[in-house]
């Protein structure tokens, strides 16, 4: 899963792409309402999160600016104001739901995962395919009823191609979804990673598709 964080406190913003990666979710972070703005209608992320008062751009502009702008993403409207008008002005500018500050970190992982599964309508946590069954809630991986040891990385990387199954999908799409955005990544460190995962779960469940990218089907 990725996330965009966008979050003027430096501080705040830090920890909470620590703590999501720990959870095995891919963050970008911005500082600014332009730079969250800019990242939000030019990269694709599952959940994005969203600072009320952020400088430059405020996250009421920014979320009405990316639903005039065809942007579906969830949001999560993040902000030290409780009042009830703060939280309605929020909802009506297009946000999905509304967290006010300061938060318990589990609650923050909780709301991320409800708004995930809204799009998708669905609550099973397991995706298979084939012998191959991924626990994304207790981010585990099994085969055969056997327990695969993977890296973060690997798991991101299975997680994405898992959940796009029967998809062809690039390198570039990898790349923007499984590494942040400020990672310096060449194609050949995908194609570094897929043999990595290969080598853990066999050769036939991860296709080349010639000149396109890669498919689980």
């Amino acid at each position: 899963m990725k996330i965009l964080i966008t979050e003027d406190d430096h501080k705040i913003a830090t920890s909470i792409k620590k703590g999501f990666e720990q959870e095995s979710w891919v963050c970008d972070l911005a500082f600014d309402g332009e730079e969250g703005y800019d990242l939000a209608f030019s990269e694709s992320y599952d959940v994005i999160i969203l600072d009320l008062m952020l400088p430059k751009m405020d996250g009421i502009s920014i979320s009405k600016s990316l639903r005039k702008g065809g942007i579906h993403t969830p949001i999560l409207m993040l902000t030290a104001k409780g009042e009830i008008d703060d939280k309605v002005i929020g909802l009506n500018s297009g946000a999905d739901d509304y967290l006010v500050k300061p938060f318990s970190f589990e609650e923050l992982v909780a709301r991320v995962r409800a708004l995930v599964r809204r799009p998708v309508q669905t609550l099973n946590p397991k995706l298979e395919t084939l012998n191959l069954i991924m626990d994304t809630k207790n981010q585990e991986v099994r085969q055969n009823n056997k327990l695969i040891q993977l890296s973060k990385k690997e798991y991101q990387l299975l997680e994405y191609l898992m959940k796009n199954k029967n998809r062809i999908v690039s390198k570039d799409n990898i790349i923007s979804n499984v590494w942040d955005y400020e990672s310096d990544i060449l194609p050949n460190t995908v194609e570094v990673f897929v043999k990595y995962l290969r080598n853990k779960i066999g050769k036939d469940i991860i296709k080349t598709v010639r000149g396109f990218g890669y498919k689980i089907s």
